[in-house]
């Protein structure tokens, strides 16, 4: 696994004092372009108690390992913070690959000024996280995100820096996990106290299935129908400090065994939790994104659908597609190809993409996913052979038999998965090739 150094510079330490919580940007990408400390938005948040609880757990999953309990990373990364002007989204990623967090502050819970739109780093110090975890129901809280209302907060004025690796298979899973929500629908939802009751009731590092009931979800220790998958219980634990908040929790997957989404509904806000299949497997090597990648259009379309993108809170794909001239699919390989770069996140809620540009050294797509150079590597040495919906794939272990109607294959990484984390390089080559053999008849 390689790694790059991520390198964060604050012009002070972010911090709480007197109900004035600044926090402080590190470089990052604005409407105008790149900025070193941006200032996006100062004012006041209407629900104090559940907005500080909710980014302190974005926090505590940036700490975590969790298929090692007792594990904390030597290194933390910050939280991301993206302004899309009607709401401020905060993200973090698990040490360990494996769960996503995300809290959404909407228009509702917000009452202050934009100042611009865009992605930077935000500086969560133990400190602060202190200060967060005593803030109460009637506390006044004001919001800066960005350098001025640190003014206030803090006086010595010190510069902090961070440097943390940034593995590449960490960088993976954040895109992976983009693309896996995009293709999950809601099966299950429950409200007030019957949500608390489940999420109290769940058992501890468990594995098991949940599914609607009525008005109620309930737990399953098979695949019952229309079931999701929760592998890992105790990776939900993060959402009970805010079960005093909640109004709904909603659910969202596909009926297998595969990852899962947890979102809380808050006041005026969503906290939403997004989880690998199981807890000792991270999102990196998903495989999600790689049909949509291996596509000869997508890097080119990327280009220009990443033009037409503004921060907006919601990215419509019809409205892209009718602005670039391009069809529908190649508007979604688009955006999965900017999803690898950190450029897009997507929504449960709305059902909607959403555009932010981590700030994290970029790296080609093409680094990030062995398995596709992997592909592309054999499609050059003529090491595929496609007849109709088969191909055979020439390799040093042998010869590797595809199906391209099922997308199967008879190497061990195949058989070992069965599809479940993405095509294999086989299946991916031959795929390349049947496409160029079709537009060589066009």
């Amino acid at each position: 696994m390689t790694s790059a150094t991520q390198a964060y510079s604050y012009a002070a330490p972010s911090s709480l004092v007197d109900g004035r919580l600044g926090l402080s940007t590190s470089g990052g990408r604005a409407l105008s372009g790149p900025v070193a400390a941006p200032k996006f938005f100062s004012g006041l948040v209407t629900q104090a108690a559940p907005a500080a609880a909710a980014l302190l757990g974005v926090a505590d999953v940036a700490l975590a390992r969790y298929h090692q309990a007792q594990a904390r990373p030597s290194w933390v990364r910050d939280p991301v913070v993206t302004c899309n002007g009607d709401r401020l989204r905060f993200e973090s990623f698990s040490a360990c690959g494996g769960v996503y967090a995300r809290l959404d502050l909407l228009g509702g819970a917000l009452d202050g000024e934009v100042f611009d739109r865009g992605t930077t780093n935000v500086d969560v110090n133990p400190p602060l996280r202190e200060a967060l975890a005593r803030v109460g129901g009637r506390d006044p809280l004001h919001l800066g995100v960005g350098a001025d209302e640190l003014v206030v907060t803090t006086f010595d004025g010190a510069v902090v820096e961070k440097k943390v690796p940034l593995p590449e298979r960490w960088l993976r899973g954040f895109a992976e996990v983009q693309v896996i929500a995009a293709g999950m629908d809601q099966r299950g939802e429950s409200a007030g106290m019957t949500a608390v009751r489940f999420l109290r009731g769940l058992p501890k590092k468990a594995d098991v299935w949940v599914a609607q009931t009525g008005r109620e979800l309930r737990v399953f220790d098979y695949e019952a129908p229309g079931s999701v998958y929760l592998g890992g219980t105790h990776r939900l634990a993060t959402l009970l400090p805010l079960l005093r908040f909640a109004k709904s929790l909603r659910v969202y997957g596909p009926t297998e065994a595969a990852s899962s989404a947890w979102e809380l509904e808050l006041p005026g806000m969503r906290f939403t939790l997004t989880l690998s299949p199981d807890r000792w497997r991270g999102f990196s090597g998903e495989g999600a994104v790689l049909d949509d990648l291996s596509t000869d259009e997508a890097e080119n379309d990327a280009d220009v659908v990443g033009m037409l993108l503004n921060f907006e809170p919601e990215v419509e794909i019809g409205l892209l597609a009718d602005r670039s001239g391009l069809p529908a699919d190649r508007v979604k390989a688009a955006l999965t190809q900017l999803g690898v770069a950190g450029r897009v996140g997507y929504d449960l809620a709305e059902a909607a993409h959403f555009h932010r540009e981590l700030p994290y050294d970029s790296v080609h797509a093409t680094r990030l996913n062995p398995r596709l150079a992997a592909a592309r590597a054999l499609v050059e040495t003529g090491a595929v052979r496609v007849t109709g919906e088969t191909a055979t794939v020439q390799t040093s272990g042998g010869l590797r038999a595809v199906s391209l109607a099922d997308g199967s294959c008879t190497c061990p990484w195949w058989w070992d998965h069965r599809g479940s984390r993405g095509p294999c390089k086989h299946v991916l080559a031959a795929r390349i090739v049947a496409r160029a053999d079709v537009a060589a008849t066009l």
